[in-house]
């Protein structure tokens, strides 16, 4: 930042005195003064005056005045009005008690063999970050996280909540074999695939993932007689009802995608579930293999983000562009993609966020399967599972999500 320099005390107080007078042309006494002192007097007076006058520029130039920092997130919930109050098809709420019950699935002690598979993996903060873990600290509950910790805190979350909705689900953890990953949950397992696991290359990597991953299944199937069906998920979600209907009710469709009516991002790739047969397996290979393609080859500046679901939605307009034409609908379709039949289900239901649901999609539907705590709503998703725990009521933690998901928290 540049230093201000003060102006001359002496040559100002000449100047801002004998200036008038030499301009006038009025006083008297300049007469007498030869011609060459005068001049020079002037000169030396207008060379103050420029001086002066650049300083004072130098030291109050715009860029130089002091940056106001950003207004910091809240570190607490914040609660505002539940979107949808008066609408019977979505949830009500008194306060954070709901007052329509969403009740679990009747099928949940039926839903069938659903293994849970998300890609995750750790960065090292290296020594530099060390020190500043007590500054990084965040509190949910009676519970404080570093920045490292509270990642960690976010899968551990993710995982306890199927166990809640679908007790008998596995989930499996992609992860790269260097990450010192390590989750001690009942069910739950890691799976290293080798890759690039950069930051800027995790969403490229996570189809890559994907697809190793159904290639072992599918040696695996072969194998076999029994099969398990697979949900591809990110890890920011609260899985809250059972999703084996899923596969009962749709038992000729490979796959399914979740819609929503957005023009940019139609499709959310933080959802994906494919059956389990080996037609179901081969089926979805081949289709992430077209999205990949497609990711490779037109969307690498997108690769840090957003570069997977525009090139899924790039992949289903090719083969698909009536579909599009039904995402402003929130209700269920199938249709074929490239040989593979698409179960399309509405983001409404099973891929909820917060914002959307105090938008386009006017509160909480009373059938809500799955709640995906997106962008800087991660606190959100530790906050309400801290509630839960508390009462053991999923509909009023509901309750919780639906007024506090308007802000932007500190994570």
């Amino acid at each position: 930042m540049a230093r201000s320099r003060a102006v001359p005390l002496l040559p100002l107080l000449l100047l801002i005195l004998l200036a008038p007078l030499f301009y006038s042309g009025t006083a008297p006494f300049l007469l007498s003064i030869p011609t060459s002192i005068a001049q020079f007097a002037l000169l030396t007076i207008q060379s103050v005056s420029v001086l002066a006058v650049s300083r004072m520029r130098w030291s109050w130039a715009p860029e130089q005045l002091p940056h106001h920092a950003a207004p910091k997130r809240p570190d607490s919930l914040v609660l505002g009005p539940a979107a949808g109050q008066g609408r019977p098809d979505r949830l009500q709420c008194q306060g954070l008690k709901a007052v329509n019950k969403i009740s679990l699935s009747s099928e949940r002690m039926h839903s069938g063999d659903v293994t849970f598979v998300t890609v995750f993996t750790t960065y090292n903060s290296g020594p530099a970050g060390a020190g500043k873990m007590s500054s990084d600290a965040v509190t949910v509950g009676k519970h404080s996280y570093s920045k490292e910790e509270r990642s960690m805190a976010i899968l551990n979350t993710f995982v306890s909540f199927i166990q809640v909705s679908m007790p008998t689900s596995k989930v499996i953890i992609l992860t790269d074999p260097k990450s010192k990953l390590s989750i001690h949950q009942g069910r739950a397992t890691i799976l290293p695939i080798e890759g690039n696991y950069s930051r800027g290359n995790l969403m490229l990597q996570r189809i890559k993932s994907y697809i190793a991953f159904l290639e072992l299944k599918l040696a695996e199937v072969d194998q076999v007689k029994s099969f398990s069906n697979s949900i591809f998920t990110d890890s920011d979600m609260a899985v809250v009802d059972d999703l084996g209907h899923i596969f009962k009710r749709y038992p000729h469709c490979h796959l399914a995608l979740t819609f929503r009516n957005n023009k940019g991002q139609p499709l959310n790739s933080g959802f994906v579930a494919v059956r389990g047969t080996s037609d179901g397996i081969s089926k979805a290979i081949e289709f992430f293999k077209k999205v990949l393609e497609a990711y490779s080859l037109k969307y690498m500046k997108a690769s840090r983000m957003l570069g997977d679901q525009l090139a899924l939605a790039w992949v289903v307009k090719s083969y698909l562009p009536s579909a599009f034409g039904k995402f402003s609908r929130p209700e269920i379709f199938t249709d074929g993609v490239n040989g593979a039949s698409v179960l399309f289900l509405p983001c409404a239901v099973y891929n909820w966020t917060p914002p959307e649901g105090a938008g386009q999609f006017h509160g909480m539907p009373l059938d809500v399967k799955v709640v995906h705590f997106k962008g800087s709503r991660k606190r959100l998703m530790l906050e309400a599972w801290d509630f839960y725990n508390s009462t053991s009521q999923l509909s009023d933690m509901l309750c919780l999500i639906l007024k506090s998901g308007r802000t932007k928290y500190d994570f």
